[in-house]
């Protein structure tokens, strides 16, 4: 996905739009026949659903995508960007091939790493410094490296052997309450109101996010990433009854109508700044739940919520 137009200094060469997401060129491919440049991101999301041309129905395949020529190159670098971080108060504008290496200095990134002057030695992101205690981070720490120790004294055959009891055991009493349910329907109403008020206490426990870069979204992460974000969403307290729900629908294939295919994100793409979302802690992961986002059109939205996972661009 480009950069944002509006970010520029002065007019944009049209030959530096890209005609799939209208933004400024962003590791430009071209096409190997007609030569029409992409943002990278953009053309090989294109051919994953129709291998041509977006521009003039040409065939083309990944492996024939090729570098830009010189000239283009020299051209984008050349093109005054504003900072990442203007909304955080940075004036800076800076030529385009200067811009990551401007962002890793800005003192206005309010993820820049800095390290803890109090006593730990900690490296934290600059905006949460002020929330920041010794004790607590380095208790955690010590407590992440005794659970460690932990699981290797407990992978002995004995230990793995009590593991499989005490899962039969949970799973025994999951099918108990499942009976239990279906001959009380007061009982189901119950777990309903239960269920709902885990739901809500997990959402206030996550932090407002704010999606800088929707042009990152990650449509179809593979089973890595998944697992990834899956983890860390468990460990921020998901309840275990959405978990496998929610991730399942971090994938297009289960998104709704308005975000299944990328034309209709790119019809959709003024609506996103509508959304109410979470961040999962700790990744460039958010959760959109149907619950916080009644006011959103029925085709951008799923019960019990959706999860985008990013590239970039998740404050």
């Amino acid at each position: 996905m480009g950069y944002e137009l509006n970010r520029f200094q002065g007019d944009v060469d049209e030959e530096l739009i890209c005609p799939i997401c209208s933004g400024v060129l962003e590791e430009p491919l071209q096409a190997p026949q007609c030569e029409h440049a992409f943002c990278s991101t953009c053309i090989l999301e294109w051919l994953t659903r129709q291998p041509t041309c977006p521009v003039d129905r040409n065939p083309i395949t990944p492996n024939q995508l090729k570098p830009v020529p010189r000239i283009l190159r020299n051209l984008l670098s050349r093109c005054q960007i504003a900072c990442d971080n203007a909304g955080f108060g940075c004036t800076a504008v800076v030529k385009l091939d200067m811009l990551q290496s401007h962002l890793q200095e800005c003192e206005h990134n309010p993820k820049k790493p800095v390290h803890c002057e109090l006593g730990c030695g900690l490296v934290v992101p600059k905006d949460e410094l002020k929330d920041h205690n010794c004790v607590r981070e380095l208790r955690t720490v010590m407590q992440q490296q005794q659970q460690k120790i932990t699981e290797i004294q407990t992978e002995g055959s004995e230990h793995k052997l009590q593991i499989s009891e005490l899962k039969r055991e949970v799973h025994l009493l999951k099918e108990y309450m499942k009976s239990l349910r279906a001959s009380n329907p007061r009982l189901r109403e119950i777990q309903t109101e239960m269920e709902n008020s885990d739901v809500l206490r997990w959402l206030n426990s996550l932090q407002p996010a704010r999606v800088t870069r929707w042009g990152g979204m990650i449509s179809t992460p593979d089973a890595v990433l998944q697992a990834v974000i899956k983890r860390a969403q468990m460990d921020s307290g998901c309840p275990s009854h959405i978990v496998n729900e929610l991730m399942e629908n971090a994938h297009e294939r289960r998104w709704p109508p308005g975000l299944s295919t990328l034309e209709t994100r790119q019809l959709n793409r003024r609506q996103y700044e509508n959304y109410v979302t979470k961040r999962i802690p700790g990744r460039q992961a958010v959760v959109v739940m149907a619950c916080e986002n009644q006011h959103m059109p029925p085709d951008l939205i799923l019960e019990p919520g959706l999860v985008m996972i990013f590239a970039h661009g998740v404050e």
